[in-house]
């Protein structure tokens, strides 16, 4: 489906409006003029060519913000937990993951040789039946809000689960980041987690991802992870751009604020009761309607009434589980948000 720029976004990942903030373009450009000189590209894999000091001092201050130990920047979180994955366990050892974890963790624990479970979604007691049978050196993949059903798991009872059966655990916070702040990783949890995946392309509007944990963990990656060996580096202006991201995070107070409005707005709204809203607090609120003709119908007349909001179908979800996926931002108005749940509320209880 062709973008359409004169439909309002309910659409994409740019929770608090970073993609398109003219201030945060300012400060990039005002950190990239400073540089002694430049260039167009990194020009080679960070093992070759593609590799600079500014490059390892901006891993050095996203760590050190996240209070971890170590990172490494990949290109993007696909490419982040596709390297974590594949390389990390061994033959003999177990991965266990929720069944709705994304499909570049599902994609990396394929490309491994180790031992393959799911649990069912936030099931702690099933969790516990698979983490019974692991072998070897076990580790459990889950997401600390759901990038298809925005919903947020009980992440202190599943590291207890995990420190209970000797598991490491590895967090993707892709979701959480922006309106969590730094993440929904705290203090509190941060030694009880082996790994988390940080990416830059959601809320904070540029591109790339980190992968936090021990430097152990990080010079294990340069050294295994295929998906960050054998690709050219991102280029000096994206590492700017995600360094200036974290900084602009800092000043987004309101925006967060607004945000979190806009979630609670949207829920209040929402009246209808034929097909089931997700139970989400996060930016993303999906709507099942059971069916892919279904899903792209409402999706068509929503975009009818000048909202951007898109049809999730199978098989890209199980069958039976078809939706509209909306995505709310800060920059979304009161007035637009009302628009969206008036329409949905006509469009899902006329059937």
């Amino acid at each position: 489906m062709k973008p359409d720029n004169t439909l309002v976004d309910f659409c994409s990942n740019d929770y608090l409006g970073f993609a398109r903030s003219s201030e945060l373009k300012t400060l990039i450009n005002e950190e990239t003029n400073g540089f002694a000189a430049i260039k167009n590209g990194s020009a080679g894999s960070r093992l070759l060519s593609g590799n600079s000091t500014y490059t390892e001092e901006t891993e050095q201050h996203i760590t050190a913000l996240h209070g971890c130990g170590a990172g490494l920047i990949f290109n993007s979180g696909y490419d982040a937990n596709l390297g974590l994955f594949s390389s990390l366990p061994q033959r003999g050892d177990t991965i266990i993951l929720d069944e709705l974890a994304h499909a570049s963790i599902i994609d990396g624990a394929r490309l491994s040789f180790a031992n393959r479970y799911t649990f069912k979604h936030n099931d702690l007691s099933n969790l516990e039946d698979k983490l019974k049978q692991a072998k070897g050196i076990c580790y459990v993949g889950i997401e600390s809000v759901y990038s298809m059903d925005g919903d947020t798991p009980p992440i202190r009872e599943i590291a207890e689960l995990a420190e209970k059966y000797n598991a490491n655990l590895i967090i993707d916070e892709a979701h959480a980041v922006g309106l969590h702040g730094l993440g929904l990783v705290d203090k509190d949890l941060q030694d009880r987690v082996f790994a988390r995946v940080v990416t830059f392309g959601k809320a904070l509007g540029c591109h790339g991802a980190i992968v936090l944990g021990s430097d152990l963990l990080r010079q294990y990656l340069i050294n295994f992870a295929r998906s960050f060996i054998y690709t050219t580096a991102l280029s000096p202006h994206a590492i700017a751009s995600i360094k200036m991201a974290y900084q602009y995070l800092w000043q987004s107070a309101n925006e967060i604020e607004k945000l979190k409005s806009n979630i609670q707005l949207f829920k209040q709204c929402v009246s209808n009761n034929r097909y089931l809203l997700i139970n989400s607090d996060s930016a993303i609120q999906c709507i099942l309607l059971n069916s892919n003709e279904r899903a792209k119908k409402v999706a068509i007349e929503l975009q009818n009434a000048g909202l951007d909001v898109r049809p999730i179908l199978s098989p890209t979800v199980s069958a039976g589980s078809e939706r509209i996926r909306i995505c709310l931002h800060s920059f979304n108005t009161e007035n637009e948000i009302i628009v969206l749940t008036d329409t949905i509320n006509k469009l899902t209880n006329a059937e």
